[in-house]
Parts: C-alpha cells; sequence; structure tokens
C-alpha cells in the first residue's frame, strides 16, 4: 500500500499535469504495476467514502416508514455501487482506447483517475458535511457541487491531452466516456438494489 507521502507525491504530479506541465509524468508510476498499485485509491478513499454511506443510509431511513431498518446488507449494496462505479468507466475506456488503437495509453489512464478520484471523494464528503451540519445549506451545496464536477471535467480533460496528445474529440469522448456512466450507473444500480430513497 502507497504511503501517505508516496500519495502527496502522486497528488503533486497529478497537479503538475492539469497545469500542462510534462513533469508531473515524473511523480507518477504509470507502469502496469503502478497501474494495478493506484487502486490503493480506494483504500485511501474509504473515509469519505464512509461519510458518503453514512449520509445516504440516513437520507434513506428518512424517506422510509419509521420502522425500516438497515443492516450489513445495506452497505453491502452501496459497495457494490461504489465499485461498479469505480471500475465500468475504466472497463469502457479500455474498449475505446482498443479502438482507436491508443492500447498504451490505458496504464497512464488508470493512474490517474484512480488518484484524481481520491481528492475528489474527500471534497465531495465535505459537501456531504456541509449538507448534514448546516441547515438550509442545500442551495450552496449544489452550487459548490456543480463547481466540482466542472472542476473534475476540466481536470481531467488536461490531463487526459497531456496523454493522449492534441485529438480534442477523441479527449472530449475520453473525459465523458470516464464521467458519465458513473452518474447513470450510480443511480441505476440504486434503484435496481434498492436502496434509492423514495420520492
Amino acid at each position: 500500500m502507497p504511503t501517505f507521502k508516496e500519495v502527496q507525491y502522486y497528488l503533486a504530479g497529478l497537479w503538475l499535469l492539469i497545469r500542462m506541465d510534462a513533469r508531473g509524468f515524473q511523480y507518477l508510476d504509470i507502469s502496469d504495476r503502478g497501474m494495478l498499485r493506484s487502486f490503493w485509491a480506494i483504500l485511501w478513499s474509504l473515509p469519505s467514502i464512509g461519510i458518503s454511506w453514512l449520509w445516504w443510509q440516513q437520507a434513506y431511513l428518512t424517506a422510509m416508514p419509521p420502522e425500516t431498518a438497515t443492516g450489513m446488507a445495506f452497505f453491502f449494496r452501496l459497495a457494490l455501487v461504489e465499485a461498479a462505479s469505480w471500475l465500468v468507466p475504466l472497463i469502457l475506456a479500455g474498449v475505446l482506447l482498443m479502438i482507436f488503437r491508443f492500447g498504451d495509453k490505458f496504464a497512464p489512464i488508470v493512474v490517474v483517475v484512480n488518484w484524481l478520484g481520491l481528492p475528489t471523494s474527500y471534497l465531495n464528503s465535505l459537501l456531504i458535511a456541509l449538507l448534514a451540519f448546516v441547515p438550509g445549506s442545500s442551495g450552496l451545496a449544489a452550487i459548490l457541487w456543480l463547481a466540482l464536477m466542472m472542476a473534475i471535467i476540466f481536470s481531467l480533460a488536461r490531463i487526459l491531452r497531456m496523454i493522449c496528445g492534441t485529438h480534442p474529440l477523441f479527449v472530449g469522448a475520453l473525459t465523458l466516456i470516464l464521467l458519465i456512466p458513473t452518474m447513470l450507473l450510480t443511480d441505476f444500480l440504486q434503484r435496481f438494489l434498492g436502496i434509492y430513497p423514495p420520492g
């Protein structure tokens, strides 16, 4: 498992890539081994993921009848949704890369997407904390969430351009494939698995 110092190093590399500075690649392990190690970002994200799960459980229970109870099965289903939303976009991106013969770019893309998911997860948990502890903050949280989404799209597109080169249509399509399925799949699976608050 990467140490905290290594994670800081990786995030520094991402920041350089967002600034279109190719030195950022020197901070990241974009080998096949580095690609596999980048999935440790999920474990590093667990505290923020746990906050979002607890908030979702509370929202679910609030919308359900008073006698409704949730147990480990509820959190197991949330874990399935989390795993699918993390992995499926990467698989779809891999298919797209193979079709357009950019297969050699798969490992670095997985690395940057996984480590970019770490700060994204914690920023999202801050918005959840805002909703949970500041009454009447739903409007502000919605605006901040939109700003966060725009920042993610901007950052990911710039990083993908550094990896794939100046192919604006391809970079745009790849950015959408890495982001849109996550939102659609999360909503679908939550409803399918019965963990979406009614109403």
